[in-house]
């Protein structure tokens, strides 16, 4: 089966689903059939071309790189808004998770299951839609014979609208292998029947002591992250992602950003760069990676709590000259 087919079965099967954006694949494809067909006009007229387009098709740009960036931006926001509601969720006291399915109809949700299925349903969508850009963009390349379509990938991974630098993957990844040592403890237990992965191939791995969180979403697709702060140097803790996508410890950061760690990333001033990159405006937006962080205090426990000691202490002195330096701005003194 063609993907072309096989995406446009996905894409309907999604249907119970409200407003779920997708990528227009037979709408760009005519766009490229309708450039191809305009060269042979072209090639008959003056026998300066062959079967392709030329490198530079304002027919093309004009219409297939702003049609798919718009479909790009829907896709990667429905997919990081519900991967966000279902990550809270499965973090939320039970309290609050009666009070979610209270206010919501979407039964799926009423039990761990139907969470596990929603976290399936979101790296699928993720996948899918993945691969949907990935092969519009080469046949973009291939009908142009050009390199147009990478740097055009290029393009938008810096403008972090690229489905697999989400960091909500990230969390969903983590999520998963959190449920596989779930499994583990149920069956050490002798407890009921654990609920099933969310997916194959995904492992947290220390090359020489550094952690890389890795994953094969199929077989032409895999994911692997870098959990070593580039601050410290060491694992990171109480991680969080900058919206350029790099991670860093919460207080590396926040001393990365100039701030203090009472005030917070939202405080950081706009000018403020990622020490990689050196983008900047990216820590107002910067995201909480909870689910990595039990992962990580899972996995290296005695590292971890050394850790949470050493921070704890860091915190309460920076906490204490903050409130100090507030009252003496408030007196006077």
């Amino acid at each position: 089966m063609k993907f072309c087919k096989k995406y446009e079965e996905y894409m309907q099967g999604q249907k119970e689903k409200k407003n779920l954006p997708g990528v227009g694949f037979k709408k760009l494809k005519k766009i490229l059939k309708r450039c191809r067909r305009r060269d042979h006009q072209i090639a008959s007229i003056n026998h300066q071309h062959g079967n392709n387009c030329p490198r530079e098709c304002t027919v093309c740009d004009g219409t297939f790189f702003p049609e798919l960036l718009k479909e790009m931006e829907d896709v990667v926001g429905w997919f990081n808004e519900n991967a966000q509601k279902l990550l809270e969720l499965h973090l939320a006291s039970r309290f609050k998770r009666c009070l979610t399915w209270l206010k919501g109809n979407n039964n799926r949700k009423r039990s761990h299951l139907g969470l596990i299925q929603e976290g399936k349903d979101l790296v699928s969508y993720a996948l899918i839609n993945s691969v949907a850009i990935r092969k519009i963009l080469k046949k973009y390349d291939k009908i142009h014979e050009s390199s147009q379509g990478q740097a055009f990938k290029t393009q938008v991974q810096k403008m972090h609208i690229e489905i697999l630098q989400s960091p909500w993957l990230c969390e969903l990844m983590a999520f998963h292998i959190n449920l596989k040592e779930t499994q583990k403890d149920c069956s050490g237990a002798g407890l009921a029947s654990p609920p099933p992965a969310l997916f194959d191939g995904c492992s947290l791995v220390f090359d020489d002591g550094k952690p890389l969180l890795s994953c094969e979403l199929s077989d032409s697709l895999k994911v692997d992250i870098d959990l070593t702060c580039s601050i410290c140097l060491d694992t990171v803790f109480d991680p969080i992602s900058l919206t350029c996508g790099h991670i860093y410890c919460y207080m590396c950061a926040c001393s990365a950003a100039s701030v203090n760690v009472v005030d917070g990333l939202k405080t950081a001033d706009s000018s403020e760069k990622c020490p990689l990159c050196r983008e900047v405006c990216v820590y107002k937006g910067a995201v909480h990676l909870d689910e990595l962080s039990i992962l990580l205090k899972r996995s290296c426990r005695e590292y971890w709590e050394e850790r949470r000691k050493t921070e704890r202490a860091e915190r309460l002195q920076q906490a204490k000259e903050y409130w100090d330096y507030q009252c003496r701005s408030f007196t006077g003194i």
